[in-house]
């Protein structure tokens, strides 16, 4: 074979091989750029959310999140709190405004007491002054109808000698009777000349 043969092979074998290599890079570039589009689409239709998103900002938000829900807690504690307290000072206030209105009830209750017990006493020594100004004999006859404790209580608010003469004229079994309520009435209590003595022991 001529040199010149092999030349005119040499140049078809390279211009084939150029042309394979072109047409292998041309699919290449169109398979790439379909895979691209492809990719694209898929990301259009399918959009990651926000939440699966992974990156920098992540553990910061989840750090804010976090801090928010522990501030809505404390302010629902602290509203809490709050709505305690008033109904605290509210029992509060009403306790005392009870407390006030029993106190001033105990107060009228002693003065009408008070009134009471002067009216009593202001009859009592009434009463007496009229068995003193009767008769003995008129007055005896009354307290020989009273129990010798009732009788006992008008005879020491008498004068000794009204009492005196009221005794002379009452029935003997009576008038002793009478006398040994007066004599015992006070015969447990101290005098000043005699300490009063431990009976516990």
């Amino acid at each position: 074979m001529s040199i010149r043969k092999k030349m005119k092979r040499l140049k078809r074998g390279g211009v084939l091989v150029t042309l394979g290599a072109v047409f292998a890079i041309s699919i290449g570039l169109r398979l790439s750029t379909m895979d691209f589009e492809l990719v694209s689409a898929a990301s259009a239709s399918d959009p990651v959310p926000e939440s699966t998103v992974v990156g920098p900002t992540s553990p910061i938000r989840s750090a804010m999140d976090e801090i928010t829900m522990l501030r809505d807690r404390l302010l629902a504690r602290e509203e809490e709190l709050a709505d305690r307290e008033r109904a605290v000072e509210a029992a509060q206030i009403l306790v005392e405004e009870r407390l006030a209105e029993l106190e001033a009830t105990e107060i009228r209750l002693e003065a009408l007491i008070q009134v009471s017990d002067t009216a009593a006493e202001s009859d009592l020594q009434r009463l007496t002054e009229v068995y003193e100004t009767m008769g003995p004999d008129q007055t005896a006859a009354l307290f020989s109808q009273m129990d010798p404790n009732f009788a006992a209580g008008f005879l020491t608010r008498m004068s000794p000698a009204a009492s005196a003469a009221i005794m002379a004229e009452l029935d003997p079994a009576y008038a002793y009777s009478v006398s040994v309520v007066i004599a015992t009435r006070n015969a447990t209590a101290p005098t000043l000349d005699q300490p009063e003595t431990d009976t516990e022991s």
